[in-house]
């Protein structure tokens, strides 16, 4: 991202029209067989171009068969059929820009033939014939071919295996099966502190951030498992660990890392990677966000507040952050208490709810567009809790009672163990994922049985290991717990039984400043009237009983004025 670190040398001469130092650049990469960085500095460069083609065309006319030379601009008339189609879906993207793009396409081809033939020893053209490809919708044996003629001249070239993970992704030309498998066997075959061990990363990125997540009719489309999108970011963890913070050569991994890390709800190794970031913020990820720099910098002030606000601090109180729920995702929270006093604990947190009684115990849902508080509420980008998992802490420690956050996301189910706003317990039932191990399912069950009151915990245990059908694992649980039977479809919407309950209104501050003036004037009044002779006892009972009303109605309303415990 140029807005965050210093721009290198050759980019602002090329700018001021001399293009020398850019020639300098690239004949050494060439000349010593510096793949990797000419991968690195010719897609720059031809940026540069793009805004300023004067130095590049000095260039050509000077040297017109440089291979240097050609390569770059092989590089911009890419990038130029790029800019026309930008990054957006291809449902969101016009007719008339896909034609200019195919177009500009059909153009940059002789091009990047051109480079190729200039320098047959180099991968990169082969990395942007890769890229020409996946927008130009090549069929599979043109790509297989361009991938033979990159991995013979470069067999761990990282930027040709970059290109061939996106012509491989589901949403251009395979699927995420085939994305994984070939990140999956690139890593392996990569030697230690290779970039390659970064594709996995990759991967799980374009699955779990960029990919769609159902097909234009509809239906959903394959799920990659958990255990392999862990595998991918414990990959990228190893591979960073091995380079000094703030080297600008896995710049580009911190980056992806940091924010999949932030999406696992792992904010202290993300801070951590940010931190190791530096100056060295990239265009990408952030740019899928909106604007590149704001956005890196509004995710790292995030998740420096985050793991702030869960140091103590006196009384050890931990302010709960909130995310964005996912589209497919519902919850509902079961509160082992009354709705006379999960409505009051409501009220006085200030949140809003619906809530529906079951037996002992009450149901609780925060009602769809209930609009979120506060700096953190609107930045709820995949760092700390939902709303209802925060608005539900807060209600455990009013009403003094244990309460499930039960959730479905997709096919997957899952649950949050709260008691006095703390954290005891979280689990998810994932089709596709591995068995938890024994101790970890024992501990959750353990917790769940001391909350509520189940003398073996054994039962509870067996649920946990168990990963096929999820609905099924999660209403067992439920039952076992004694607790009534989830909602259907997660919601109380339909529920004739259910109230929603509001925000108090916040009072004027008018309102508040008449009170204490009018107790400013009474307290006094009544020490007067006391003391003084002649006042009399019934004056003196008729001011000590105004300013005992006073002082109780001001002392009430405090007690109870809205607090957005949702607030971060």
């Amino acid at each position: 991202m140029t807005g965050v670190q210093t721009c290198p040398l050759p980019i602002p001469q090329a700018r001021r029209g001399d293009h020398r130092p850019a020639r300098d650049l690239l004949a050494a990469t060439r000349l010593g067989g510096e793949w990797e960085n000419r991968a690195v500095w010719t897609p720059r460069l031809a940026a540069c171009a793009l805004q300023s083609p004067g130095w590049l065309d000095d260039w050509l006319a000077e040297s017109p068969d440089d291979p240097d030379a050609m390569l770059v601009r092989a590089g911009v008339a890419l990038k130029q059929a790029w800019a026309v189609r930008t990054g957006a879906r291809a449902k969101d993207v016009p007719p008339d820009q896909f034609e200019a793009f195919f177009a500009l396409l059909d153009d940059a081809a002789p091009l990047i033939s051109d480079a190729a033939e200039a320098c047959s020893d180099d991968p990169v053209p082969w990395q942007f014939a890769l890229e020409h490809a996946t927008g130009s919708q090549s069929p599979r044996e043109v790509f297989d071919a361009y991938w033979a003629e990159a991995t013979l001249r470069a067999p761990h070239h990282y930027g040709c295996h970059t290109a061939a993970l996106q012509y491989l992704c589901e949403k251009w030309h395979g699927s995420h099966d085939e994305m994984f498998d070939f990140a999956e066997r690139a890593a392996g075959a990569a030697l230690p502190g290779s970039k390659l061990h970064a594709l996995p990363l990759l991967a799980a990125f374009e699955h779990d951030v960029l990919a769609d997540a159902t097909s234009g009719d509809g239906v959903r489309r394959s799920r990659i498992s958990r255990v392999r999108v862990g595998a991918a970011v414990e990959r990228a963890l190893a591979l960073v660990s091995t380079y000094e913070d703030g080297d600008p050569e896995v710049a580009d991994v911190r980056n992806h890392l940091a924010l999949m890390l932030l999406l696992g709800r792992r904010p202290e190794a993300a801070l951590a990677q940010f931190a190791a970031i530096g100056t060295h913020a990239t265009e990408y990820p952030w740019a899928y966000f909106g604007p590149a720099r704001e956005q890196f910098l509004e995710f790292r002030a995030g998740v420096r507040l985050h793991v702030a606000a869960q140091v103590p601090f006196f009384t050890g109180r931990t302010i709960p952050a909130q995310r964005t729920r996912p589209p497919d995702e519902a919850g509902v929270a079961v509160v082992c208490a009354s709705t006379g006093r999960v409505a009051e604990a409501a009220r006085q947190a200030g949140a809003e709810l619906r809530i529906a009684a079951r037996g002992d115990a009450t149901y609780a849902e925060v009602p769809a567009g209930t609009p979120g508080r506060g700096a953190t509420a609107r930045r709820a980008t995949m760092m700390g809790e939902d709303a209802l998992t925060a608005v539900t802490a807060g209600l455990t420690r009013s009403v003094r009672r244990p309460a499930l956050v039960l959730r479905r996301t997709g096919d997957r189910y899952g649950f949050t163990l709260l008691r006095r706003g703390r954290r005891l317990a979280e689990h998810e039932w994932d089709a596709t994922a591995a068995i938890p191990d024994h101790e970890s399912a024992s501990a959750t069950a353990d917790a769940l049985a001391a909350a509520y009151g189940i003398a073996d915990s054994r039962p509870l245990t067996a649920l946990l290991r168990a990963c096929d059908a999820p609905a099924a694992r999660l209403a067992a649980l439920v039952a076992a717990l004694g607790l009534p039977p989830v909602p259907a479809d997660f919601t109380l919407a339909h529920d004739p039984g259910a109230e929603l309950v509001t925000r108090r209104t916040r009072r004027p501050g008018r309102w508040w400043a008449a009170r204490i003036a009018a107790i400013l004037v009474c307290a006094p009044t009544t020490l007067y009237a006391w003391w003084a002779p002649g006042v009399g006892r019934v004056r003196a009972c008729l001011a000590t009983f105004a300013t005992l009303y006073l002082t109780t109605r001001l002392t009430r309303a405090w007690r109870h004025r809205p607090r957005h415990l949702t607030d971060a």
